[in-house]
């Protein structure tokens, strides 16, 4: 049974597509409808505004986070093998076609200065992420300032990737 997408996720899918693949300012609300599919009314219905579309965006893109270092973690058997996993995830998203970074860093590249929402969202990921390998690094008995180092590595590996175009930066 093919899942039908609502009008919602086609629009925020649609977003995201085009604010990864041309950036945000670049993509006005017309393209955003029309890529999805939908008309002008109905996108404003589901979203009052450019600001409030990205910020569901943003969330939409930390689930697909979230859920890429879950599944690359599922089947490690130690945590140390989950803490590379992490990598190795990286390493798989850096070769996929289109690839432009983190839409986080993107994101805050363009608009962090003048969006304290978009400001927050991305701090609040960032955030997330190094929670996550605070957790690794306390189960593999690693002096906590492991974390910070891993993050602050997995954060230069995106960058790097996008801006060098090599996806071994993993």
């Amino acid at each position: 049974m093919s899942e039908t997408l609502t009008d919602h996720d086609s629009i925020v899918d649609a977003a995201d597509r085009l604010f990864y693949g041309r950036g945000i300012q670049a993509v006005g609300m017309d393209a955003v409808r029309a890529e999805a599919g939908v008309s002008l009314k109905k996108l404003y219905s589901e979203f009052s505004s450019k600001d409030a579309l990205l910020i569901e965006v943003l969330r939409h893109r930390g689930v697909i986070w979230d859920d890429g270092i879950a599944r690359a973690a599922a089947s490690a058997t130690s945590p140390r093998e989950r803490l590379l996993a992490v990598y190795d995830f990286l390493d798989g998203w850096f070769r996929q076609t289109g690839f432009r970074g983190c839409g986080f860093i993107n994101a805050f590249g363009e608009l962090g200065e003048v969006s304290p929402a978009v400001a927050g969202l991305v701090r609040e990921q960032k955030e997330s992420f190094r929670r996550y390998l605070d957790a690794l690094v306390t189960e593999i008995a690693a002096p906590p300032v492991l974390a910070a180092q891993l993050a602050l590595l997995a954060e230069g590996a995106q960058t790097t990737a996008a801006i060098s175009g090599d996806p071994d930066a993993a």
